[in-house]
């Protein structure tokens, strides 16, 4: 297994340096990027409607930039529609030419039939980027579909899990040499009365495993951090590279029920191919993580599954939790251009592929995806997008809106 790891690791890294030279923590991205010559959809509303003037949208001491949309949006396990709002901050901690935007992105949805999440994520950069702090808080009340362990089942083969959620992760890493950062951080996840909508479904014989798929699961740990990061803005990467390494131990003594280890490993490369114009997107990106629980003790919604990423955002146009065992393997690329000269609009073109250890062994079986999307520019200070994106797979399909990239 632990060759497998290794194995594994280097493939990533491998597809993570492919190209040109990764870029710098102060890029001229910071410096040359011209947003005098681009269009939002702030400037549409201005032109518009013409309000009262005001302090100039831009300045060198400018350093907050809000983008808040509401819309409606299908909440993930088949629970129907819902009201969605996402508001996303970008906010400079420190001097632009060599701070990276800090970010918040608070996404609260309702779908009126007492299904409801709070979200936060926040990714905060100090002055000249000597401390980064990552931290991702969530309370849910979260149906979603499970179909047991690997890919044995057919898509209507499945049970719907409700649980109450409270996650509470926080990291703190120090710049140990430019790009380069290590630390340590705390990750706790309870899950609350985890139960299957229909009394007749017993989930431990439905999945075949034994811990947490009944009654309450609390897992509760510390991990251990390393973070390479060539990008200086995760709301919409420009060229660069990232790869971040999470080891994480789960011990008894900090309130687990069960002791248990997992490690995830996520590289991506952003790649532009008109390097010479940054204000023109057009962007070749590359995105792979490996997710490895250790024990066979580990908590069912504990365990790696397709769409549980950090972010949620991997696998378009598959189900989230559609695909879940003690080993997961991802791989995407997407295509990014602008259509427009002033970057109002854009579109991407995606694709993604995974495969799940459980019912069969690791990369007996492959499951893709594919889609494109359309991008508007939502607030140019910040580079965030709205973004718009249909993905399909056997027996699946879905719209999905964003603001900011995927990844």
């Amino acid at each position: 297994m632990y060759k497998l790891l290794a194995a594994a690791f280097l493939c990533l890294l491998t597809a993570a340096s492919h190209g040109q030279n990764a870029t710098t923590i102060i890029p001229s991205n910071n410096t040359v990027r011209d947003t005098s010559k681009q269009t939002d959809l702030i400037d549409i509303y201005r032109s518009i409607f013409k309000p009262k003037a005001t302090k100039p949208r831009f300045s060198e001491d400018k350093t907050v930039y809000f983008s808040i949309l509401p819309f409606g949006g299908q909440v993930p396990g088949g629970t129907g529609k819902a009201l969605i709002t996402s508001t996303t901050a970008g906010i400079y901690l420190g001097p632009r030419q060599t701070t990276n935007i800090s970010s918040a992105t608070f996404t609260p949805y309702l779908n009126f039939r007492g299904r409801f999440g709070l979200p936060l994520r926040t990714s905060v950069w100090l002055p000249n980027n000597e401390w980064t702090i990552q931290g991702d808080t969530r309370f849910l009340v979260y149906p979603q579909y499970t179909w047991g362990l690997g890919s044995k089942n057919g898509y209507l083969d499945r049970t719907l899990v409700d649980y109450k959620y409270i996650r509470f992760y926080q990291s703190v890493l120090k710049q140990i040499k430019p790009y380069l950062f290590a630390g340590v951080g705390y990750n706790l996840d309870y899950r609350i009365n985890v139960r299957s909508d229909d009394p007749n479904v017993d989930l431990k014989e439905f999945t075949g495993y034994n811990y947490g798929v009944n009654g309450n699961s609390f897992s509760s740990g510390v991990t251990l951090n390393l973070l390479y990061d060539t990008r200086n803005n995760s709301i919409n990467p420009l060229p660069g590279a990232y790869a971040n390494i999470v080891y994480r131990v789960n011990p008894k003594f900090l309130g687990s029920q069960e002791n248990w280890t997992s490690i995830y490993i996520d590289v991506r490369k952003y790649m532009s191919m008109n390097p010479g114009n940054p204000n023109q997107q057009n962007t070749l990106a590359f995105w792979s993580y490996l997710w490895k629980a250790f024990s066979n003790k580990t908590p069912y919604l504990d365990l790696p599954s397709i769409g549980w990423d950090p972010y949620n955002r991997s696998a378009r146009g598959i189900d989230q939790n559609r695909y879940r065992g003690r080993t997961l393997l991802y791989f995407e690329t997407e295509y990014r251009r602008d259509i427009t000269r002033n970057g109002l609009l854009g579109f991407v073109l995606f694709s993604n592929i995974n495969t799940v250890s459980g019912s069969k062994s690791l990369f007996t079986s492959w499951h893709p995806a594919a889609g494109t999307g359309l991008r508007v520019k939502f607030n140019k200070g910040a580079n965030t997008n709205v973004g718009i994106d249909y993905g399909f797979s056997q027996g699946y399909r879905a719209i999905m809106l964003n603001l900011g990239e995927a990844f």
